[in-house]
């Protein structure tokens, strides 16, 4: 009677689409993963589909990914994505439809540490900012401004192709649509290259670049050119928060969706063809023990690891069979460190002088690629930030858990430590070719676009990609995947 249960749920799923009429939606649909990208995935699947669709949800973790807290000393800090860009519209759209609201930023000075002296000191005055860069590196902030702006504004473009409804089927496809050639190359090329061949110099891309690298993916100016004028974007204009923590926005989406969560683990994805129409049978662990369930489309919106077996989901029956998508990934450990930063090490004998709130390095030191003087993810109006001599919780993101010895060179003392160790961003120049979305009919594969960009407002450009890609598959409107020279096309639909 076991061993009947699937083809029992197999057998339903079909006859409920097939009493539904041929132009039905989709009777359930398993998302995989409840990050940013799965659950922004439901919200704009059942924004397409509507409301009748089933949306499950599988997470062997918590709810919000690579979106998380920590608590210290009775006080929640982010221990993941931090912040993000005036420019994340997607992130902006779903704060506003969950009536969430965005955090104040606590200003704080930033430096570039350089391993013996800070290479580069943000005063309170912008006039002299700008004259002091001018003055170590010429105009090659100007022409790393002019470069970044360039591709955002190719870029953004996205937004708009997506309202008028069009999806595309890989990477590639989706680069070539907002920056043709140009964009696909910057996937092959280094930060470093690009920018030497606009005019920057190589001190400015050693001493700044790198260090603003390092603090979003923890590599360096050899990875491609594209993922770093995104990261490089983040690093200027206005950034913001969530009040109350960034993972309330993928609960949020989750409940506005009405998905079913199920925490458990999904070991496979198997491909039953029934009269012509594929359905996908999910198999999963929990504490409850193994089962499976069938759908009509799954999202993957989990990164598939390729030295991570827990992270692994095997493909069966899939002709030609499913294969190259797990991939290397670049481990970030964030130290939430409650105690006395010792600023003898950074060259302030007396930790009262000590101005800066958050510090980046060059390559050098390379035990620790920032610092940074957090708040908590809620703030009052009387809130201010911890003078330099006073305990205050501080987070500091390396490649590898810190030593005692690290912990001592950077902090005179402590009350506690605590870290969370991600696998956060691609490993980049470790991919020989750029992932596709679709992997078969309705199996999409969402974390794709971290190969081109990692960030979180990347993920919710995914999440709205093959929510559509999904949508015109299922109803055949193939007029909306994979065109070309869409910027004129979109301008004659105004």
């Amino acid at each position: 009677m076991a061993r009947a249960a699937p083809l029992l749920a197999m057998l339903a799923t079909l006859l409920t689409a097939a009493a539904a009429g041929g132009d039905a939606p989709p009777g359930k649909i398993a998302v995989i993963g409840a990050g940013i990208g799965g659950s922004a995935v439901a919200h704009f699947l059942q924004q397409h589909f509507g409301p009748r669709v089933q949306i499950v949800v599988y997470e062997k973790g918590a709810v919000g990914g690579r979106l998380a807290t920590i608590s210290v000393n009775k006080q929640n800090y982010e221990s993941g994505a931090a912040s993000f860009h005036s420019l994340s519209l997607h992130m902006q759209d779903f704060v506003k439809l969950l009536g969430l609201r965005q955090r104040r930023e606590v200003v704080g000075r930033s430096a570039i540490f350089g391993g013996e002296h800070f290479v580069l000191e943000e005063t309170d005055w912008y006039l002299l900012n700008l004259f002091r860069l001018w003055w170590h590196y010429g105009i090659s902030f100007l022409r790393l401004q002019m470069w970044v702006e360039e591709v955002m504004e190719k870029f953004m473009r996205i937004y708009k192709y997506q309202a008028h409804g069009y999806a595309f089927s890989g990477v590639e496809e989706l680069l070539y649509s907002l920056g043709e050639a140009t964009f696909v190359n910057m996937t092959q090329r280094s930060v470093a290259e690009s920018l030497l061949q606009v005019g920057v110099t190589q001190r400015f891309i050693d001493d700044v670049v790198s260090a603003v690298l390092r603090a979003s993916y923890g590599q360096s100016a050899s990875m491609p050119a594209f993922a770093g004028a995104m990261s490089l974007a983040g690093a200027q204009g206005n950034l913001w928060s969530v009040e109350g923590g960034n993972k309330l926005v993928c609960s949020g989406l989750l409940k506005l969706a009405k998905a079913s969560v199920i925490h458990a683990t999904v070991t496979s994805v198997t491909l039953h063809t029934i009269e012509g129409k594929a359905l996908y049978q999910v198999a999963y662990e929990s504490d409850k023990g193994n089962s499976s369930e069938f759908y009509d489309i799954v999202v993957i919106a989990t990164p598939l690891h390729l030295d991570n077996s827990s992270n692994n989901i095997t493909f069966e029956g899939f002709t030609p069979p499913i294969d190259d998508i797990q991939d290397s990934f670049q481990p970030t450990v964030v130290s939430l460190v409650h105690g006395y930063l010792n600023s003898s090490y950074f060259g302030f004998p007396d930790p009262k002088l000590f101005p800066f709130a958050n510090i980046l390095t060059t390559d050098f030191p390379s035990f620790f690629c920032t610092l940074d003087n957090i708040c908590p993810v809620n703030i009052s109006a009387s809130f201010r930030r911890k003078q330099p001599q006073e305990a205050a919780v501080w987070r500091v993101q390396s490649p590898k858990p810190l030593f005692r010895t690290e912990l001592k060179t950077l902090f005179r003392s402590y009350y506690s430590v605590q870290t969370a160790e991600w696998q956060a961003h691609p490993l980049y120049g470790s991919r020989r070719s750029l992932p596709k979305f679709a992997l078969h009919d309705q199996l999409f594969y969402l974390n794709a676009l971290e190969w081109a960009a990692s960030s979180v407002e990347m993920m919710a450009v995914a999440a709205k990609n093959v929510a559509l890609l999904a949508y015109n598959r299922w109803y055949q409107d193939l007029d909306k995947i994979d065109q070309k020279d869409l910027i004129h096309k979109v301008k004659t639909e105004l």
